[in-house]
């Protein structure tokens, strides 16, 4: 069953537009293609001890027959140690072709 996989990167003073090139042309050279949703970055909230928190954030997805957990949790370390996040959310979907 294919998946496609999301990495929720986090606009900040550390991303930057060499960054976000370098995601793209490393996931494209591993799955073959990659999408990337930065034209309009989403807003993220969530409540942290009774503040709302807020993050704008790019979207960034690569489709994939199989989901090699140990390399997504790799790679998602060394994301958030580029750039300086406590935790980058990266996520797998199961998908149905239509």
């Amino acid at each position: 069953m294919p998946y496609v996989i999301e990495i929720l990167l986090p606009v900040t003073e550390k991303f930057a537009q060499q960054t976000l090139d370098g995601i793209r042309s490393e996931l494209t050279d591993l799955f073959g293609g990659v999408t990337v949703y930065a034209n309009a970055p989403a807003e993220g909230l969530w409540s942290n001890g009774g503040d709302t928190e807020r993050d704008r954030i790019v979207v960034v997805e690569v489709m994939t027959e199989q989901v090699d957990r140990l390399w997504w949790a790799d790679y998602r370390k060394r994301l958030e140690r580029q750039l300086s996040q406590a935790e980058i959310v990266v996520r797998a979907t199961n998908i149905d072709r239509l």
